[in-house]
């Protein structure tokens, strides 16, 4: 009898099990491995996979989790007898003794960008990063998922959270984001290799050496050592060219390295790649401050945030509590200006007190100013909607 029997039982459920699960469990297969991943070396060698997944990863990793009082998963909670307290010492400062809140996020969503998954185990005390490239999962035809194994350990589906992205195949692994930008990564990969290559070999002739007599190969790769040594091109010198037996020169290519920079093309991968992370390029390629805070609010709003709330939405099931971010985010906190507007307008209209107000700014509070204010917009009708018009004149001595 499974753990999920023997809760629903407890519970005083019936275990009532998905009917197509066998059917899902015979075309999935029974071990889901990891697929070998290649877009690990464009991160680590192309700079704008690097920089596009860094800033991804370091914009969701700042952002801190609250912990609400209200219990969800009821009827199955996944994780009982954990307090709300070391929920929150987990999901913020504490994960364990080896690691702090930034090196754990970090890894668990640079796992979910490039690997497309994420997991976390739990030993009932603390929470640690499963490499996702080393997470088999043990598929089962009734319960879904029987185990995750990672070489010679095994974990059980209540010791562990999978945080899962997108994906159109399969139900068991998500894809990685930088799938769809394959085909851009290899283009600008090759045509980097082709600089280096056209550089380190001194492809265009510049030099060129007559002779009226036909040499043998032997003589000219000879000649030609002599004057690579003599001109390298690491020394800004080019590959010499030869000519014999009354061979003459029609036309001498003028192509050089800086007509082979490729930089629209180049332009053009880049783009391509931060449009499938969903970052919008102006936030690298740089702009005026009319348009650099809309797209950063985008980038936030479509990116970031559906990003962290897989993970919240992950936890939330495993650990029973409601999970959501923190709305102190600088990249969606208003500029000063507005900020002072929205502020002044909430204490005008008596929505917030001014002490309210400036604990939102960050300024101490002030005593005696912990009172709504009263809207005077028409005289004495404010206080007393029966009383109107002008107010009565004192009498003049």
């Amino acid at each position: 009898m499974s753990i999920w029997t023997k809760m629903a039982e407890g519970l005083g459920f019936r275990e009532k099990l998905n009917p197509g699960q066998p059917v899902i469990y015979l075309n999935e297969g029974r071990n889901i491995a990891p697929i070998a991943n290649v877009y690990w070396g464009y991160y680590e060698n192309l700079g704008i996979v690097n920089r596009a997944v860094n800033m991804l990863v370091d914009a969701a990793s700042q952002i801190d989790i609250i912990v609400e009082e209200e219990v969800i998963a009821q009827d199955f909670p996944p994780t009982k007898g954990v307090r709300r307290s070391n929920v929150m010492r987990l999901l913020n400062s504490e994960p364990n003794p080896f690691q702090d809140i930034s090196a754990f996020r970090r890894l668990i969503f640079t796992d979910l960008l490039v690997e497309g998954n994420a997991f976390i185990y739990f030993d009932g005390v603390h929470i640690y990063h499963l490499p996702a490239y080393l997470v088999e999962i043990i598929t089962d035809e009734k319960l879904y998922v029987s185990a995750y194994k990672m070489q010679t350990y095994d974990y059980t589906p209540s010791e562990v959270i999978h945080i899962k992205d997108n994906s159109i195949r399969g139900i068991y692994r998500g894809a990685s984001r930088l799938k769809s930008a394959a085909r851009n990564m290899d283009l600008l990969y090759r045509m980097l290799s082709f600089q280096t290559k056209f550089f380190e070999n001194g492809a265009v002739p510049g030099l060129i050496l007559k002779s009226p007599n036909s040499l043998s190969d032997k003589i000219k790769e000879r000649m030609i050592e002599g004057w690579l040594r003599a001109y390298s091109p690491d020394n800004g010198g080019k590959r010499p060219l030869i000519l014999d037996g009354g061979m003459e020169l029609d036309r001498l290519t003028n192509t050089s390295f800086k007509e082979l920079d490729f930089e629209s093309s180049i332009r053009i991968q880049e783009d391509g790649v931060l449009k499938s992370l969903g970052i919008p390029p102006t936030l690298l390629n740089g702009g005026n401050n009319a348009n650099i805070r809309p797209n950063q609010r985008l980038f936030y709003i479509e990116t970031v945030i559906p990003l962290v709330d897989k993970v919240l939405k992950a936890s939330e099931r495993f650990f029973g509590y409601k999970l959501i971010p923190d709305n102190d985010i600088p990249g969606l906190q208003p500029e000063l200006q507005e900020q002072a507007a929205f502020y002044s307008t909430l204490v005008n209209t008596g929505i917030i007190t001014v002490n309210e107000a400036r604990k939102g700014l960050a300024y101490p509070v002030m005593p005696d100013e912990d009172g709504l204010r009263i809207p005077q917009n028409i005289a004495g009708s404010a206080v007393n909607p029966s009383v109107g018009g002008r107010p009565p004149e004192g009498t003049n001595e």
